[in-house]
């Protein structure tokens, strides 16, 4: 199955929303490489970056369900190059 990297992008504007946040993140956490979040409380925001290794189609499924929560905007941006996943890697 081929996989591509992406970056997705979070800007936390309702911090009612961070369970449901937390909750997709922990359900894609085979996929995820690393997650940075930072704070900003000037703003009354925080930005979490979310490194994936997976299909398009999970990327994206993560990517439109953090996007349909309230107060939490997701972009979402790839890889050029697709690579083997892991399993075809192993052999």
């Amino acid at each position: 199955m081929e996989t591509r990297v992406a970056l997705i992008g979070i800007i936390v504007e309702n911090n009612d929303s961070v369970e449901k946040l937390n909750q997709l993140l922990h359900q894609f956490a085979e996929y995820i490489i690393g997650r940075m979040g930072i704070p900003y409380p000037k703003r009354g925001i925080s930005i979490i970056s979310i490194t994936m290794d997976a299909p398009g189609d999970v990327i994206s499924s993560l990517s439109g369900k953090l996007g349909m929560l309230p107060g939490i905007n997701a972009k979402t941006i790839y890889s050029k190059t697709a690579s083997a996943g892991k399993r075809e890697e192993a052999r």
